[in-house]
């Protein structure tokens, strides 16, 4: 059923999305084309950051898929994606050695990432699970249900915000330590933070769109002074 209401509260998180996405890509694309000065490439850089602070038994593998790059504690291997971890891009070191700074924040148990990882299996849920069973209780009729249902993806907004702090401080740990490790320099920067902070804003995004869609639902089934009928 098409419900105006649900576009002109979800359009905000949506429009901040499509932008966040726009500048990630436009950055990572411009700075792909610089070479950094030492010629490091985004694997060496982020070997050269975990060797720096001390980081052992760390696995640097690449990875297919544009941008897939992450870091698994469980099985404490850094993925990077081909275009990644090969390049001596200014773009690839940034985005290798953000991912290095989550094996620091791993190694120096960093509580918001243990966190995260708790909190894994219930996000896991609430993003299957939990916009379906909201969706049946508009059907439904039934505030209740959309509530329990709330309740379930409420789990995906908290992992979101938890993950807010992981993020941004892996970002900060890679612009401090590519250019105090001399991964890149001082003027260098500039364009690693560029493309990094680009990408911090696909995280904040998620969290609107997420708030958003949970205040829709609550909105329609009347929980929040909106009301369940049409």
């Amino acid at each position: 059923m098409f419900d105006p209401m649900y576009f002109i509260i979800i359009a905000p998180g949506l429009l901040l999305a499509l932008w966040a996405s726009w500048k990630t890509k436009s950055a990572f694309s411009r700075y792909s084309r610089v070479r950094s000065m030492t010629g490091l490439t985004g694997a060496q850089a982020a070997q050269r950051l975990l060797d720096g602070a001390g980081v052992a038994g760390v696995k640097i593998v690449p990875t297919s898929g544009m941008l897939s790059d992450h870091y698994n504690p469980v099985t404490r291997t850094l993925a990077l994606s081909r275009e990644v971890f090969g390049s001596p891009s200014l773009a690839a070191i940034g985005v290798a050695c953000h991912e290095a700074g989550h094996a620091i924040q791993h190694a120096r148990h960093y509580a918001p990432l243990w966190l995260r990882s708790i909190l894994v299996p219930t996000a896991n849920i609430g993003s299957s699970i939990g916009y379906i069973v909201m969706v049946l209780g508009l059907i439904l009729s039934s505030a209740n249900i959309v509530f329990f249902g709330a309740i379930l993806f409420s789990m995906v907004l908290l992992f979101q915000i938890v993950t807010l702090p992981v993020e941004f401080d892996a970002t900060a740990r890679a612009k401090r330590l590519a250019v105090e490790y001399g991964v890149v320099s001082g003027q260098e920067r500039g364009g690693m933070a560029a493309v990094l902070n680009a990408a911090a804003l696909t995280y904040v995004a998620a969290v609107v769109s997420t708030l958003l869609t949970l205040l829709y639902f609550l909105l329609r089934a009347g929980l929040l002074g909106g009301r369940n009928d049409d």
